[in-house]
C-alpha cells in the first residue's frame, strides 16, 4: 500500500499485505500469508513467521512466531491469528493444535529452551507444527515474549 519502507536485503513471502506506511529494516524476512497493520515497524534481522499478524503501529524488535498476533510497542505476543487460519482453511482442529502450542510456548511455566524442545516433539506428530518448529529451530534473534 502508500507508502511502505522495504529496505535492503528483505525477503517478502508470497501473498503477504503491508498496510500503509510499513516500515521494513534491512534484512527483514517475512513468511508468507502475514500481514503487518498500518505504521508497523520492522527492526533489522527480524523475521515474521507465516500468518503472523502484526497490529497497527506496532514495533517489532524480535522475532514473530508463526501463526502469532504482535502488537504494541515493542510488539508483545496477544494469541494467534485465529480469524487468518480460518480464512485460508484452517480445520478446528488445526486451530485447536496450535492455540495449545501457543499456550505451551507462552502462557506456561516451562522455560524457553523446554517449550521449543516440546513443540518440536509435538510438530513430529502433526505437521501443522512443523513451521513453528523450524522456525523457532532457526531464530537467531530471540522471539518476542
Amino acid at each position: 500500500m502508500a507508502y511502505v519502507h522495504i529496505a535492503h536485503d528483505c525477503v517478502i513471502g508470497n501473498h503477504t499485505i503491508l498496510a500503509n506506511n510499513v516500515t521494513l529494516g534491512g534484512h527483514v524476512h517475512i513468511g508468507d500469508w502475514s500481514i503487518v497493520g498500518g505504521f508497523g515497524k520492522v527492526h533489522q534481522f527480524c523475521r515474521l513467521g507465516e500468518h503472523c499478524f502484526i497490529q497497527m503501529d506496532a514495533g517489532v524488535t524480535k522475532d514473530v512466531p508463526p501463526y502469532v498476533i504482535a502488537a504494541g510497542m515493542p510488539a508483545r505476543p496477544r494469541g494467534i491469528n485465529s480469524k487468518g487460519l480460518r480464512r485460508r482453511d484452517f480445520s478446528a482442529q488445526d486451530v485447536r493444535v496450535i492455540t495449545e502450542a501457543y499456550g505451551l510456548l507462552y502462557r506456561s511455566d516451562k522455560l524457553f529452551a523446554q517449550a521449543r524442545s516440546e513443540l518440536i516433539e509435538r510438530a513430529a506428530a502433526d505437521s501443522v507444527l512443523a513451521p513453528l518448529a523450524a522456525f523457532l529451530e532457526a531464530s537467531e534473534r530471540s522471539i518476542i515474549r
